[in-house]
């Protein structure tokens, strides 16, 4: 009886073991039969190619392009004037900007041309007798000849041994200190070489200048440069005479400038090199930062797309019989979010939203396809 019933039991666990391994494979079925219809859903955008402007974006802060530094080459007292010597002050060209107070230097000009003319009028008796022909010029000199009014050329001498007799008298030393003299006076009064305004003023009417003393600085409030530090990468994209964008920082406002000058040299820590933009405008104003919309050359036949739809750098995932392929291309250059390609076929379907997990094989299914032009 037992050995019947250890049968019936052994028969039993078998027959439990083998449902039991039928529900298990079917259920692995199951599972394996979902996974493989699974497919995801992608976005694509239909490759035009066309000619793309490429943009080179920096910033910086403008300075006046005409810009000098009053100096005083002589001493003396600052002149009142009717255009008080303070920032912001405009003056049009010639306009006196300052002038400095001349009375010591004129008297002493004044007791030099005296001393002049006491010595022309000691040598005409010599003249009268050694060179009778000359004497006439000589003595239309001295008659002309007024301490209070400009110096005037001395007369030619017709010949070596005149001119050996009036140098021997030092009358040419005289004359040429005299000449010096009125170069320096000329530098009491500063005048405009150009139209513009102050944007610093370091002395006040009434002061003592003193020679080499910093008076100011005087702007051309008209005509800006900028400088950028651009790549040394991209310095083949920037040439002399390229379109600039300048906005300010807000985007409330914006100048049309061009590139006027490129350094030679490359910053060997920063690997930049210096490209001047130059900006005419009355609005501006000197230490204004503005940002700069360079445009470069132009990339024919080319497409832009967004910069992470990258794959190994230079690879992007297109769409074909509802599998992902990838497409070799010639990156040419990076902005901020987004690159220019080179290298994509027209009709091309790149997918325009990374997709997790893609590889090449992939089944997927196209929700909307855009045309990029």
């Amino acid at each position: 009886m037992r050995k019947y019933i250890s049968i019936i039991l052994g028969i039993t666990l078998i027959a439990i073991s083998v449902l039991i391994a039928v529900v298990f494979i079917k259920n692995s079925d199951k599972k394996k039969s979902k996974i493989a219809k699974t497919t995801k859903t992608v976005f694509v955008n239909i490759v035009e190619n066309k000619t793309i402007p490429i943009h080179i974006n920096s910033s910086g802060s403008l300075i006046a392009k005409n810009k000098i530094e009053i100096y005083s080459e002589v001493q003396g007292v600052l002149n009142i004037s009717k255009k008080e010597f303070k920032a912001g002050t405009y003056y049009s060209k010639g306009d006196i900007i300052l002038s400095i107070n001349t009375d010591e230097h004129l008297a002493n000009l004044r007791s030099l041309k005296s001393n002049l003319h006491n010595s022309l009028l000691s040598i005409m008796p010599d003249i009268k007798v050694d060179f009778p022909l000359e004497y006439e010029k000589w003595q239309a000199y001295l008659s002309s000849f007024d301490v209070d009014h400009s110096l005037l050329a001395l007369p030619k001498t017709s010949s070596d041994r005149e001119k050996f007799f009036i140098t021997g008298k030092n009358i040419y030393t005289q004359y040429y200190n005299l000449e010096y003299l009125n170069v320096r006076l000329s530098k009491h009064t500063v005048r405009a070489p150009y139209n513009g305004m102050l944007t610093e003023a370091l002395v006040t009417q009434g002061t003592l200048i003193r020679q080499g003393q910093k008076l100011g600085d005087f702007i051309n409030a008209d005509t800006y440069e900028m400088e950028l530090a651009i790549k040394s990468s991209f310095i083949d994209f920037v040439k002399i005479g390229n379109p600039v964008t300048l906005n300010h920082i807000k985007h409330t406002k914006s100048w049309q400038g061009k590139v006027i000058r490129i350094n030679g040299k490359i910053d060997q820590a920063s690997q930049t090199i210096k490209v001047f933009i130059e900006v005419k405008a009355t609005d501006l104003r000197e230490g204004m930062y503005l940002v700069a919309d360079l445009v470069a050359r132009s990339e024919t036949n080319a497409f832009e797309i967004d910069s992470k739809l990258l794959f190994e750098k230079n690879k992007l995932f297109a769409v074909a019989d509802s599998s992902l392929f990838l497409v070799q291309i010639n990156p040419v250059y990076f902005n901020d979010k987004t690159v220019i390609v080179k290298g994509l076929e027209d009709g091309t379907k790149l997918i325009s939203q990374p997709v997790p997990g893609a590889f090449e094989g992939m089944k997927v299914k196209i929700i909307k396809a855009k045309k990029v032009k």
